[in-house]
């Protein structure tokens, strides 16, 4: 069976969905795939931290600018999508003054609000801080609810006219004269789609999708540990203020605590290594923050796969620089109808949505702007409906299942 529509977006992840949710806002004929049921990759996989900036505001001022200006606008569209926490970077007694410094003062150049206090102060409002910690800031960080997120844009999708098929892997890619003409589709879908443009949003995936188009996307997979452990009652997230390392990072989740994270290079990111040392590292350095946690009980462990592009990582120099998106246009290898979008995180999925559909719209001349940074998502006031679109779309993930469905 074939079937005809306008753009076929790859990949339901939350850059996939806030494509489709921009194209569809902006009348445009959209088509939302995945293999496994949305958020089911990487964007459901993640620790849920809602960026304020300030973890990469000394290494890349724009890009925290960035996240700043995503997290202020998840806060106001997003309601049960995300929690409002806190953040506070923590200067444990072994760690460098002068590192925390910068970051202070970087957030003060970027925009990003701060408070520093004492170690006795920071630990009157997180009273299992170590008694280790020296000093501490805080920051506007907070929590993301990816599985809510990612199927509230893909509800808001189809609420405009967007096809969304979370069971429909592309099994092969037909290209002709410089255009991508026909996506075989297997799964619940098993047809041939013709689309007039396909965006690749398959994060880690990106460069084995672009392969059966013909195309060339270099990724750099790594994968991180993330361990949910019982922790009732911890209300900020607290990350570890020395250069980015294993372990530096506690997120809130309701009654549990996320703890994370390793980045290990995986070949396949289907495949690969599931390392116990991974786990004890990360409980062990999280701990070192806040020392009940290294006894409390596990909850569940998995890992993620970040979608890193390769020239941007060579450049960079690999773990813990600001890792922006980038729009790959396929023109450029004489494809005319395709783009990739890669790399970024969780928090700028909207941005990088953005920026994906007005190259779309640029192409197919569509003249519309963008309004999904005013427009408030579906069920954003209302938990259970959004845990019904989680349910409809087969989109729970490990991140959030202590409080999706709850």
């Amino acid at each position: 069976m074939d079937s005809e529509t306008g753009v076929l977006v790859i990949g339901g992840g939350a850059t996939g969905a806030g494509i489709a949710r921009d194209l569809a806002l902006r009348g445009v004929d959209v088509t939302l795939v995945d293999r496994n049921g949305l958020a089911s990759g990487t964007s459901g996989r993640s620790h849920g931290l809602l960026h304020s900036g300030a973890r990469y505001a000394e290494a890349d001022g724009p890009e925290a600018r960035e996240c700043l200006a995503e997290n202020r606008i998840l806060r106001r569209i997003g309601g049960a999508c995300v929690r409002e926490t806190e953040g506070l970077f923590v200067q444990l007694a072994e760690d460098d003054p002068a590192y925390f410094d910068a970051k202070r003062d970087a957030c003060e150049d970027v925009g990003i609000p701060t408070e520093v206090v004492d170690g006795d102060t920071a630990r009157e409002a997180v009273p299992d801080l170590s008694d280790d910690v020296a000093r501490a800031m805080w920051v506007p960080d907070g929590v993301v609810l990816p599985s809510r997120l990612v199927a509230a844009n893909a509800a808001d999708a189809r609420e405009h006219g967007a096809d969304i098929r979370p069971h429909a892997p592309v099994e092969s890619i037909r290209r002709e004269n410089g255009q991508v003409t026909a996506v075989a589709l297997g799964g619940d879908a098993n047809e041939t789609v013709r689309p007039s443009y396909v965006v690749n949003a398959t994060g880690p995936y990106a460069g084995q999708i672009a392969e059966m188009a013909g195309v060339s996307v270099e990724m750099r997979p790594t994968r991180g540990v993330m361990v949910s452990v019982e922790y009732d009652g911890l209300e900020p997230v607290c990350n570890r203020c020395r250069e980015p390392d294993d372990g530096d990072i506690v997120v809130p989740h309701g009654g549990e605590a996320v703890l994370g994270t390793t980045s290990v290079p995986v070949g396949d990111p289907d495949d690969y290594e599931r390392a116990d040392w991974e786990i004890e590292e990360t409980v062990t350095e999280c701990a070192a923050m806040l020392p009940p946690v290294a006894d409390a009980d596990r909850v569940r462990t998995w890992w993620g796969v970040r979608p890193l592009y390769e020239p941007d990582e060579a450049a960079r120099g690999g773990r813990g620089i600001s890792r922006g998106f980038h729009l790959l246009d396929h023109a450029d290898e004489d494809l005319e109808n395709s783009c990739s979008v890669v790399g970024g995180k969780l928090t700028t999925y909207r941005r990088m949505a953005e920026a994906a559909a007005d190259l779309v719209c640029d192409r197919l001349g569509v003249d519309a702007d963008c309004v999904t940074a005013d427009e408030r998502l579906p069920g954003a006031s209302d938990p259970a409906r959004l845990d019904e679109f989680v349910r409809q779309f087969d989109g729970q993930g490990p991140t959030d299942a202590d409080i999706v469905g709850k």
